[in-house]
Order: C-alpha cells, then sequence, then structure tokens
C-alpha cells in the first residue's frame, strides 16, 4: 500500500483544515487507517484511527470532539476532518495502514504502511 498524505498548511486558531490520505496498491478497504502527527521536540503520538469497514473510529483524548475520521473506500481516500485547531495542534501529520484485525490500534509499530507526512500550522 501506498499513502500519499495533503492537505496541510497554515490556519489561525480556532480554524479548520481538511487532510487527505490516498492510497494505492493493495486493497486499502482491507485495512484500517490512523493519523499520527509529531510536533518539534516531541514523540510520535497518536491522533486517530478508523476501521477497515469505517463503522469505528478512535481518537486521542485531546483532539475528542474536534477532530472527525472517516473514509470512502470507493475513493481509497481517508479524511481527518480538524476543527477548532490550537497552536498545540502544530506538528507533521502521517497516515499509516495497519492490517484489519489491528484497526484501531494507538501503537506505530503495529503500522505497516506509512505516507511522506503533511504539515499543518496553527497560529495563535
Amino acid at each position: 500500500v501506498q499513502l500519499q498524505a495533503s492537505g496541510g498548511g497554515l490556519v489561525q486558531a480556532g480554524g479548520f483544515l481538511r487532510l487527505s490520505c490516498a492510497a494505492s496498491g493493495r486493497t486499502f478497504s482491507w485495512y484500517g487507517a490512523g493519523w499520527f502527527r509529531r510536533s518539534p521536540g516531541k514523540e510520535r503520538e497518536f491522533v486517530a484511527a478508523i476501521s477497515w469497514t469505517g463503522g469505528n473510529s478512535y481518537y486521542a483524548d485531546s483532539v475528542k470532539g474536534r477532530f472527525t475520521i472517516s473514509r470512502d473506500n470507493a475513493k481509497n481516500t481517508v479524511y481527518p476532518q480538524m476543527n477548532s485547531l490550537k497552536p498545540e495542534d502544530t506538528a507533521v501529520y502521517y497516515c499509516a495502514a495497519v492490517w484489519r484485525g489491528n484497526s484501531g490500534s494507538y501503537d506505530p509499530s503495529q503500522y505497516e504502511y506509512w505516507g511522506q507526512g503533511t504539515l499543518v500550522t496553527v497560529s495563535s
């Protein structure tokens, strides 16, 4: 599975962005998808994940209620909608794919495929 993340940019605090992760290669609908982020000086952290069917979604406490993850398997794409953005959301965001049995995992080591990352900058 090859993953291509896009949609990052500069936004003011309180604003919104919609990222995309487009997949190609193996049948992406067999895989759960997750988003992680890395801020300067911090470890990579889990943000959100969605099951291979799209029926279940999972969120880090820091983004719960503000971010919504969805997927369109017909388009092989996963979309995190990020609302009410805060300066602390500034990071490089990475999408990743995990075999469906591990959908929803918070552990990045379980994810087999990774996109290249897209930068989100939230100004105060």
